[in-house]
């Protein structure tokens, strides 16, 4: 069921406007992902320096895996957390990015309907398993500064196993649910999705029917899990930093600033972009502004994460030299 749409158009919105002869036919064969087909010509240039993005966060990710794998003085709490990160890392951009490259050199931008399942599946999965995550490596860190004597006990194996275990379990089990019940909807309509790729609220725009049970249930899994261990890590480091500041020794708080600013860069790069690409006046917003957020969103994440912890990590850095020696 179409309804009827603001007469001013974007250069966005008018490189796909033409009529479909299906407009109010219930889709089963897929959508078109409109993404950046208003940039015509350019769309060569954002092919090539998105390309190197993606090897170059493909490869630091994969780095991380291998020097914690390869050398036992990262065989710590902190750097098996790490590893998970850059698993879900590598996991979003492979699922996001091949397609998007695909699609900046094709005319047609076409997804299957199990495709854009699939893809919203993966997406909105390590999406919510890196909040629970981050909110695991917050812990960590309460732990190592609260109760330095009783870390490695505290820290164990097994318990670093059971909290990136949680985490996985619940990006799975909410994520499935809710993008079943998504997918469960009838789609209708011209089939183009203004977006790159299959997220939540423009593909929720694709219904024909009562979308409102949905939009609650998305709000509610945004605040109970997504806000949720965001509010943890908020208190973790309420409780850290007087205890930093207690130190006796200006070295000493060094070190234990140093050993949380980069699990703080982290955190607010990544709820920082998020708040900004889903929170932002819709009054304000514009297709073209839209896509570029998300994409600025899609980059930013995986690429500085591997960056945040090697170069200013000199346990890395350390371990990285010595990789290359005895290579």
């Amino acid at each position: 069921v179409s309804q009827i749409q603001s007469l001013s158009f974007s250069p966005l919105q008018m490189a796909y406007s033409d009529s479909d002869p299906g407009e109010n036919q219930t889709i089963s064969d897929g959508f078109i992902l409109v993404g950046f087909s208003y940039l015509n010509e350019l769309q060569i240039l954002l092919f090539l320096v998105l390309l190197v993005i993606f090897l170059v966060a493909l490869m630091g990710n994969l780095l991380v895996i291998l020097l914690v794998k390869l050398n036992p003085t990262l065989h710590t709490p902190m750097y098996f957390f790490l590893v998970n990160l850059s698993f879900l890392e590598i996991g979003y951009i492979t699922s996001v990015f091949p397609q998007l490259l695909v699609h900046l050199l094709v005319e047609e931008k076409t997804i299957s309907l199990a495709g854009c399942a699939a893809q919203m599946y993966v997406i909105t999965i390590i999406g919510l398993t890196e909040c629970c995550l981050l909110a695991a490596m917050a812990y960590d860190r309460y732990v190592a500064i609260r109760h330095p004597l009783h870390y490695t006990t505290i820290m164990s194996g097994r318990v670093c196993a059971k909290l990136a275990g949680s985490s996985w379990f619940i990006g799975i089990s909410v994520e499935v649910a809710q993008t079943t019940w998504i997918f469960s909807l009838p789609f209708c309509g011209s089939h183009r999705i203004h977006h790159f790729f299959c997220d939540i609220p423009p593909v929720l725009k694709m219904a024909c029917a009562d979308t409102s049970k949905h939009e609650i249930m998305v709000l509610t899994v945004s605040v109970v899990f997504i806000m949720g261990p965001f509010f943890l890590i908020i208190l973790s480091y309420i409780l850290i930093i007087p205890t930093i500041l207690k130190l006796p020794s200006a070295e000493g708080r060094r070190k234990a600033f140093s050993t949380c600013s980069s699990h703080l860069m982290v955190v607010t790069l990544f709820y920082g972009t998020a708040l900004f690409t889903y929170l932002l006046p819709k009054s304000s917003s514009t297709p073209e502004r839209d896509l570029m957020v998300s994409l600025m969103n899609s980059i930013l994440i995986p690429l500085s994460n591997p960056l945040i912890y090697t170069l200013r990590n000199k346990e890395v850095k350390g371990a990285f030299r010595k990789t290359v020696e005895k290579s």
